[in-house]
């Protein structure tokens, strides 16, 4: 009896590797896991071989061409609304299923014309809409997408990577001799965009953490104004804060630069800036918790939450606030705690919680970790992307494996 052949879907991104960053990642997952189920093809876009307008610009002659030579694609994904918008113009392919996710920022971004404009026609031209979080979601039927084409899929996170392994303390002292041995911290990590939450941390939570506790900062960030800082903050306001969300710019890093100077703040926290994965590790396995103080922001959302489900399969509790898509990713008592935004007498109060009762959270982090690992994963999100882009559910076991 002959093998039925398999699917075939095209993928097509402009988030990739070589480039870092949580979308990168997702769509990379993506794409790999999901060749573990159908034949896969891709365009994807890699910043050290050409420019992102070159890969713009030739984009729609690229698919017809990829059609052409695979005329059994029955499916085209584009991994986000950025992409997805710009392909609304393209021509010839039109006999294919069309779907794009949603990440978040690509379905609030507070252009009037992107608005107005570009999504009722996303809304028409996309026969699924796939979100990372019940919020993205949310908002895309708010701005009239129809709730019927909207498809929530939470992203995944590396179920192994994460785990500390044989992490001890004295590691952490011989990579960082700046920790003091047995310091007590916390510990944020991500790029210093204002709906993080960072400067807010700072300015209103720190000054009341106890005394022997500090808080360490792990992420890019730019000790001094460069001259692209100073050129932007010359711009009006208005297209200043638009293009900062566009271009994903650190728009809180000039606030968190002037409050690390203040007295009753610089000698509370390290600002260690972007560190190897290995030293992540370290700094995530021996931190009393990990904080996500994110703040709403006209504009913006946090789609999903990646870096909270990579701090819990790190072994370390996770507060987090209670906003966006975070709660997509954080399930209150399950795998951490949620906080109410920009409150900072609930913050102080859980930590000094913390402090207190230090054993008892330390073993709800080895709880909260086992629940993260058992209920995500890359391979149950490609499970389901696939299952949906198919329309039917998929065999117990992938079709074949793929080595990446």
């Amino acid at each position: 009896m002959s093998q039925q052949p398999l699917p075939e879907i095209l993928f097509v991104s402009h988030k990739y590797p070589p480039a870092t960053g949580g979308m990168e990642k997702q769509s990379y997952e993506l794409i790999q896991g999901s060749a573990r189920y159908a034949k896969i093809h891709k365009l994807v876009f890699r910043k050290n071989k050409e420019s992102l307008l070159t890969f713009f610009f030739l984009l729609n002659h690229r698919i017809l061409t990829l059609l052409k030579a695979h005329p059994q694609i029955q499916v085209i994904h584009f991994n986000d609304g950025l992409i997805a918008s710009f392909a609304l113009s393209h021509k010839g392919y039109g006999h294919l299923r069309k779907m794009v996710t949603l990440h978040g920022l690509d379905i609030v971004f507070p252009w009037a014309f992107f608005q107005k404009r570009i999504i009722p026609k996303l809304a028409a031209h996309y026969d699924k809409i796939i979100t990372v979080s019940q919020a993205t979601a949310d908002a895309a039927i708010r701005r009239g997408i129809p709730r019927e084409k909207v498809y929530v899929i939470p992203n995944g996170v590396d179920t192994e990577g994460m785990d500390r392994g044989n992490l001890e303390r004295s590691d952490l002292q011989r990579r960082f001799p700046q920790i003091a041995p047995g310091q007590k911290y916390l510990i944020t990590l991500g790029r210093p965009v204002q709906r993080k939450g960072f400067s807010w941390l700072l300015e209103e939570v720190v000054p009341q953490l106890p005394a022997d506790v500090k808080l360490f900062m792990v992420g890019p960030f730019q000790k001094k104004t460069g001259l692209t800082e100073r050129l932007l903050y010359a711009l009006p306001k208005k297209f200043r804060s638009l293009l900062f969300l566009f271009l994903g710019y650190p728009s809180d890093q000039a606030a968190i630069r002037r409050l690390l100077k203040k007295k009753e703040i610089k000698d509370r926290v390290i600002h260690f800036g972007k560190v190897p994965f290995s030293d992540l590790k370290l700094l995530l396995a021996n931190a009393s918790a990990f904080l996500m103080p994110n703040i709403r922001v006209d504009g913006d959302m946090e789609g999903f939450g990646l870096v909270c489900l990579e701090a819990s399969l790190a072994g370390t509790l996770v507060i987090a606030s209670e906003i966006d898509g975070i709660t997509d990713a954080i399930k209150q008592n399950k795998n951490g705690i949620l906080l109410p935004s920009n409150d900072a007498k609930a913050w102080a109060a859980q930590l000094q919680e913390l402090f207190f009762n230090e054993e008892h959270f330390r073993m709800a982090a080895l709880r909260y970790q086992e629940y993260s690992r058992n209920h995500y994963g890359w391979d149950k999100m490609c499970r389901k992307y696939v299952e949906l882009m198919l329309e039917r559910r998929l065999v117990s076991e992938p079709v074949l494996e793929v080595q990446k």
